[in-house]
């Protein structure tokens, strides 16, 4: 592994956004350290690693990290991406499914940074780019978990900037929206757009955004890298970067 170049760790890397960022990343000359509970099947970058382990198994995020420092001694991003969605009223959710998606979304973000600090530090200015959403500023039913999940990434990236500036680490949030990948059209059936098929629900949704269209992980992808890279984005720590389309930008009572 050449030492001029960058490294990045991207969790959820075999999900709609997660492939999205390892290809840019790695398009962008990058090697790339992939995370995720699944397979990440054929294509990954062959100059990276891929490390298939379930994050939100707190046992496991020390083993994760063991194999990414034998792999490489310095990061220079850190992409916390992995996450589930439950689509259920709050009083129909279980503890087991509020915890799980606290421990997917939300959790890994807090203990991969204190593995991660050592190796961030090293390559002397670095970043951690949060992955939370929309709904943490603007939510809707049958989806709290999720939100709360989000919300908690928002907050907790203040924090870390907070206290990794002195470390010349800068942390932000991507917020996206509405992002045609798997995860969202599996939370389609949760009433908050008519529509008998997936198809008119995805159109309908569409039209809800000031743009007229859903996202494409590529385009959260771009956003998520101009806050890694710290020549791009190097006066940014602390922040909320909404790539929504317009959607939270227009009032919801028009």
């Amino acid at each position: 592994m050449s030492a001029e170049k960058r490294v990045v760790l991207v969790t959820g890397s075999a999900g709609g956004i997660g492939r999205a960022v390892v290809n840019l990343f790695a398009g962008k000359g990058w090697i790339v350290i992939g995370v995720d509970r699944n397979p990440f099947g054929a294509g990954f970058p062959e100059n990276g690693l891929f490390i298939q382990n379930d994050i939100s198994k707190a046992d496991e995020m020390a083993e994760i990290y063991r194999k990414v420092e034998k792999f490489s001694p310095v990061l220079h991003a850190v992409v916390n991406n992995a996450g589930m969605q439950i689509s259920k009223p709050i009083i129909e959710t279980t503890v087991e499914e509020w915890d799980l998606t606290i421990a997917t979304n939300l959790r890994p973000a807090f203990i991969g940074a204190r593995y991660a600090h050592p190796l961030l530090v090293k390559a002397g200015k670095s970043a951690i780019v949060n992955v939370s959403s929309v709904h943490a500023i603007q939510t809707s039913a049958s989806i709290a978990a999720y939100a709360a999940s989000k919300g908690g990434i928002l907050a907790l990236t203040r924090a870390m900037a907070i206290e990794f500036a002195k470390d010349n680490i800068r942390v932000n949030a991507v917020l996206p929206g509405a992002v045609d990948t798997p995860m969202l059209r599996s939370g389609m059936d949760r009433g908050h757009v008519s529509g008998p098929t997936i198809t008119e629900r995805l159109d309908n949704l569409a039209r809800k955004t000031v743009n007229g269209r859903i996202g494409t992980p590529g385009e959260i992808a771009n956003a998520i890298y101009f806050l890694a890279d710290s020549d791009q984005s190097s006066f940014m720590t602390g922040q909320a970067l909404v790539v929504d389309g317009g959607a939270t930008a227009r009032l919801s009572t028009e």
